[in-house]
C-alpha cells in the first residue's frame, strides 16, 4: 500500500519507530520517518504545545528539508514569519563606539533552499500541526517517559503510568537531559557548563518605536545588528516588518548548572556587562520587560549514539548540543532526523535494522563535530577581535557561511553513501 508523503509515493516499510521528544529533531525525524513510508509516533512529556522562547535560525541545508514538505506549503508557512534582511544585511559595529565596521550582505535567496530565522514557538507550531493535522502522525503529549528498555528484536520505553510502547526503533530525541542518554552509553552522563551563557528576550516594538534613539530599528523593515566586544557579544533583531524585537547577549559564566540552566534574568546583570559600550544598547535593553538567563551547555558528540543492540539510538541535542554561535543546532538535529528515516528504509529487511542504525551515527558523527566546532570557532573569532586586522579586513568578523555546510543535502547524501557504510556493520 502506497502512502503520500507531500511530492511522492512510497510502500509501507513496517518498521515502527517511537520518538520521544517533539521538539525540531523529533518532529523532523517524524515527518521523515512516514515520508520513507515507516510507522511512526512521538511521545512529548509537555501536556501542551506552547509558542514559546525567542529566535531560532534555520540554514539553506535545514530549508531544502522543509522545501520539500506539502509541496513547499510548510516552507511558505516559514518564510511569511521569518526575518527578511534582503536589504539590510547584517551590520556589524565595534562595542565601544558604536561605529559601523561592516555590513555582511545577505546570500541571494534559493528558492529550493530558504533560510529561515524566526520566534521558535511560532515556526514550531507549524511544523507540530503539519505533523499532527496534516500527516495525522500520534504525538502524545504529556507523557513522561522513565525507563529505555531494548531486547533483540524490539526496543521499549515505560511511561509514567506503567505502560510499556515498543517499537523497531526508539529514538531519544529528548534533549540535553535525555535518559535514552542514559541507556546508550551505560552510565549517567551529567551535562556540562560551556563556560558561558546568554540573557535573551522577545518583546514587541511598543516602547523601542516611541524612543528616537531606537524607532529607526521598528520604521525600516526587519534589521540585523551585532555589537562585538571582548569576551561579549550582543545580537539585536527586529521582525515581522519591525513588529517584534528580540536580542541576545553571550558572556562568560561558570555558573553550577547541576539543578538548572535556565533562570528568569535581571536586567541589572546586563547592564553590567554593556558598561562601556555603545549607548544604543542599554536603550535597547531598557525597554525589555522580561529577559532569560540561559546557560550554555556544550560537550562533544558523545563516544557514541547507539545502543548495544541497536535498537535505541539519540538524535539532536541529546548526543550533540551546539552553541548558539553556529546557527546550526536544530538544523543538525533535521539533519539527523532525516538520515534516520532513510537509513531504516534502506535496511530492506528487519534484521539489519541494528546494522542501519549503526550506519546513521556513522553518516552523520564527522560531519556533526566538525559544524559543533564552528560555534566556537565564531564566538571566538568576535571575543577576540584584533581592531587592528579587522581595520584592515573587515570581513574577518562576517559570520561564516560556509557551503560544505549550507550546500548539504542530508536525503541525497544519506541515498549515496548508505551501501557503502552499512556494510562495516553487517
Amino acid at each position: 500500500m502506497a502512502i503520500s508523503n507531500g511530492y511522492s509515493t512510497r510502500e509501507r516499510t513496517g518498521v515502527k519507530v517511537v520518538i520521544v521528544g517533539a521538539g525540531f529533531g523529533g518532529l523532523t525525524a517524524a515527518i521523515e520517518c512516514h515520508r520513507q513510508g515507516h510507522e511512526v509516533e512521538i511521545y512529548e512529556s509537555f501536556p501542551q504545545l506552547k509558542v514559546l522562547g525567542d529566535i531560532i535560525s534555520f540554514g539553506p541545508n535545514a530549508g531544502r528539508i522543509y522545501k520539500r514538505w506539502s509541496n513547499g506549503e510548510i516552507a511558505d508557512q516559514m518564510r511569511a514569519l521569518s526575518i527578511d534582511l534582503s536589504k539590510y544585511g547584517f551590520r556589524i559595529h565595534k562595542y565601544d563606539t558604536g561605529e559601523i565596521i561592516t555590513t555582511q550582505k545577505s546570500s541571494p535567496r534559493d528558492p529550493d533552499a530558504p533560510v529561515f530565522n524566526g520566534h521558535r514557538g511560532e515556526l514550531h507550531s507549524i511544523v507540530f500541526k503539519y505533523a499532527r493535522d496534516e500527516l495525522g502522525i500520534p504525538i502524545h503529549l504529556g507523557q513522561r517517559v522513565r525507563q529505555y528498555w531494548e531486547e533483540e528484536e524490539q526496543a521499549s520505553i515505560v511511561l509514567d503510568d506503567g505502560r510499556r510502547v515498543s517499537a523497531d526503533v526508539v529514538i531519544g530525541a529528548d534533549g540535553v537531559r535525555s535518559k535514552a542518554r542514559e541507556l546508550v552509553l551505560g552510565y549517567v552522563d551529567k551535562p556540562k557548563s560551556s563556560g558561558y551563557a546568554v540573557y535573551r528576550a522577545w518583546f514587541p516594538n511598543t516602547d523601542m518605536i516611541k524612543d528616537p534613539r531606537t524607532k529607526q530599528f521598528c520604521e525600516n523593515g526587519d534589521t540585523f545588528n551585532g555589537w562585538i566586544g571582548p569576551d561579549v557579544h550582543f545580537l539585536f533583531s527586529t521582525i515581522k516588518n519591525g513588529s517584534d524585537c528580540c536580542w541576545v547577549l553571550t558572556h562568560r559564566d561558570e555558573a553550577d548548572i547541576d539543578e538548572s540552566w535556565s533562570f528568569p534574568g535581571k536586567l541589572e546583570d546586563v547592564y553590567n556587562f554593556l558598561e562601556g559600550w555603545d549607548p544604543m544598547c542599554k536603550a535597547i535593553v531598557e525597554k525589555t520587560p522580561s529577559v532569560v538567563d540561559w546557560k550554555l551547555v556544550y560537550r562533544d558528540p558523545l563516544p557514541r549514539w547507539v545502543s548495544d543492540k541497536g535498537r535505541i539510538t539519540l538524535l539532536g541535542d541529546s548526543a550533540h548540543p551546539f552553541l548558539p554561535t553556529s546557527t546550526q543546532g536544530a538544523t543538525q538535529a533535521m539533519e539527523d532526523g532525516v538520515t534516520i528515516a532513510v537509513c531504516l528504509k534502506r535496511a530492506g529487511s528487519r534484521d539489519r535494522i541494528p546494522a542501519a542504525v549503526r550506519a546513521y551515527q556513522d553518516i552523520r558523527y564527522d560531519r556533526v563535530r566538525k559544524i559543533q566546532k564552528t560555534g566556537e570557532s565564531t564566538r571566538d573569532m568576535w571575543h577576540k577581535a584584533d581592531w587592528d586586522k579587522v581595520k584592515k579586513d573587515s570581513s574577518s568578523i562576517h559570520l561564516p557561511r560556509e557551503d560544505w555546510i549550507f550546500a548539504h543535502d542530508a536525503e541525497k547524501h544519506a541515498e549515496e553513501v548508505f551501501d557503502d557504510v552499512i556494510k562495516k556493520f553487517v
